[in-house]
């Protein structure tokens, strides 16, 4: 077998391995562990949170964000916003709303004001959203049950999208991520959180490289540091996703320029502090994942260069072609399965362009809320 082969071949095995072996692997192992318990003991008073929403440019918002806080059913509770340095205003409205603790800080990004929060915050438990999100009335109790073992230093909860009737097909792919997540988690931890809905406790929450977000960098940190990182789907938040894919990729573009360095420098490639099982997860649906759109590459080069040696490789040439002109088409007749191939392909493609991004300009610690989630 010629070198060009070999690196068709294992580049091919890699995708299919990344997005179905490892689901039907995580789907097998975790159905024979069965479900963890998620109950906090009967009689034993719950611990106090702080909430903590790091806002800008959130006046439109913010008022809502404090109100849905408020109506949750849950015994001690403070609500915190920090402003970074909003130029709005985001921190009058969230005072008159009923916020507990506002902080009006100078901009330094998201990371930043989660931190000086952190710092001035009361609660045992630290809990974080999104000012675009909106959480059912027992998330909060729901968030907080998983930490009657002490074992658990972080978890998150489950994000339902709203809006699926625009182009985005990001509800799908969401969906398959969630079920990868509850099994990550039944087995050992999660490998990625989300920024709608998560919790620490006070002692293992992590200050980071303010580019690097708490939805990548904190579930891997935690479980270096001995904790478990876990998702209980009973702690619901919704939020409105990105009307267009070509949002989404401009989204998902973003936050790959803040997710690279977190892969490359941040800590994540390193396996000290991993078990085999854990290292197995971050390099299946972390690593190979992020580096599926260089695998597509190597596959469709590679197949074009065999493509006179054998009907596999013709073969493979025309689905990769099929799926390419399916994705364009999805422009000027946006069908179902158009849809999905094109939010396929660039949402695959803007894990490169984030990391054009960021070896080519850096990334910076702040961040401008996403078009139509608000």
């Amino acid at each position: 077998m010629t070198v060009l082969a070999i690196l068709f071949w294992v580049s091919v095995a890699l995708l299919v391995y990344t997005h179905v072996g490892y689901p039907l692997l995580l789907a097998a192992l975790a159905r024979a562990r069965g479900r963890r318990s998620f109950e906090w003991p009967e009689g034993q008073p719950l611990p106090a949170v702080s909430v903590i929403v790091a806002a800008y440019a959130e006046e439109s918002v913010i008022a809502d964000r404090v109100a849905n806080l408020r109506a949750l059913n849950y015994p001690e509770l403070e609500i915190v916003v920090a402003c970074d340095g909003s130029p709005d205003r985001t921190a009058e409205r969230a005072l008159e709303a009923g916020a507990d603790l506002v902080l009006e800080l100078p901009r330094g990004g998201k990371v930043r004001a989660q931190d000086a929060a952190v710092e001035r915050a009361e609660g045992a438990i630290v809990a974080f959203s999104d000012a675009n999100a909106r959480w059912a009335v027992d998330a909060l109790s729901e968030l907080v049950a998983p930490f009657a073992d002490p074992r658990v230093g972080y978890v998150c909860g489950e994000v339902r999208l709203t809006g699926e009737d625009d182009t985005n097909q990001e509800g799908l792919y969401w969906r398959y991520e969630l079920r990868i997540r509850d099994w990550e988690s039944r087995l050992r931890s999660v490998t990625g959180g989300n920024g709608a809905i998560y919790a620490t406790r006070r002692e293992a929450y992590q200050v980071v490289d303010p580019i690097m977000g708490h939805d990548l960098s904190f579930p891997f940190k935690i479980v270096k540091h001995g904790w478990l990182a876990l998702f209980n789907p009973r702690a619901i938040s919704s939020e409105k996703m990105v009307p267009t894919i070509e949002g989404e990729f401009a989204r998902k573009r973003r936050m790959m320029a803040h997710t690279w360095p977190i892969v490359v420098r941040g800590g994540m490639l390193s396996p000290r502090g991993y078990d085999p099982l854990y290292a197995l997860m971050i390099f299946s649906h972390r690593i190979l994942r992020y580096l599926s759109p260089f695998l597509h590459v190597v596959a469709l080069g590679t197949s074009i260069a065999l493509i006179s040696q054998s009907l596999v490789y013709v073969a493979a040439v025309a689905v990769q072609a099929a799926l390419l002109v399916a994705a364009a088409a999805a422009r000027a007749a946006p069908m179902r399965p158009l849809l999905v191939a094109r939010y396929y392909v660039l949402t695959t493609a803007s894990l490169a362009a984030g990391l054009w991004d960021w070896l080519r300009h850096g990334t910076s610690a702040g961040w401008e809320p996403a078009a139509g989630t608000r």
